[in-house]
């Protein structure tokens, strides 16, 4: 995982690579600010009707200190959930339209032998980051109530996007060279290691400013390490095959 994420990091020094990492992160703020315009008094009169009801926001009101944020509790939230949900359309667009150059960029460049097996479709791109998405944004709304206890705060938010990270990027970064044999292998037998590799890049993605180029940064990073470990997988005896002294 750490030469991995060496190897991004001297990746994203190519100029081929500067523009993958600016335009993503450029195109889900654009998405975010259009959906802001459009929606935002409905979204903050919705939560404002939850926050009503809430017996901790009645006491932060009639407590003279927290009287102000309990007012303006409502506009708090939006703003902070905006953060995520840009890193998380990031993440998506990355997915979808930026890994193709970056797969290119990484094979040519560091894995030139490597053959092409074409074991992943544009279809099962966009099923798989379906389910992606359906899963996290699920996680995220059953474990909600847990995100108020400061134990699991920090927790919580790195384990829900390790998931997204490894899920999106390891079909991405396989379906053009791997066989669908050799990415379901991979998968399996690296499963441990490809989320470890997630909850790296999620913790990266809580760094001030840093955080909103960590998308294409983890893609590169999932790139160079599912793209190493199939060159070893094919580099392996295969079983039953004679060996030639």
């Amino acid at each position: 995982m750490l030469l991995a994420l060496t190897r991004a990091f001297i990746s994203l020094l190519n100029p081929r690579v500067l523009w993958l990492l600016v335009w993503p992160v450029i195109a889900a703020i654009g998405i975010w600010i259009v959906l802001v315009a459009l929606l935002w008094g409905q979204a903050l009169h919705w939560v404002q009707l939850q926050l009503d009801s809430s017996g901790v926001v009645q006491w932060m009101i009639s407590f003279a200190p927290l009287a102000f944020i309990a007012a303006h509790i409502a506009w708090i939230l939006l703003v902070v959930a905006l953060i995520p949900l840009v890193l998380v359309t990031a993440v998506v667009l990355v997915g979808l339209f930026a890994m193709p150059s970056m797969v290119n960029h990484v094979a040519d460049s560091s894995y030139p032998g490597l053959a092409k097996r074409r074991g992943g479709t544009l279809a099962g791109s966009l099923v798989n980051t379906a389910v992606a998405l359906a899963v996290f944004l699920a996680l995220a709304a059953v474990t909600l109530p847990l995100w108020v206890v400061p134990i699991l705060w920090p927790v919580l938010p790195v384990l829900l996007f390790a998931y997204l990270n490894q899920r999106v990027f390891r079909y991405d970064a396989l379906a053009e060279h791997a066989s669908a044999a050799e990415m379901g292998q991979l998968v399996r037998q690296y499963r441990g290691e490809m989320f470890g590799l997630g909850v790296v890049i999620a913790i990266l993605g809580h760094v001030p400013v840093f955080g909103f180029f960590v998308p294409v940064y983890g893609a590169l990073a999932f790139v160079h390490y599912c793209l190493d470990r199939l060159r070893e997988l094919r580099s392996q005896p295969i079983e039953g095959q004679a060996v030639r002294l």
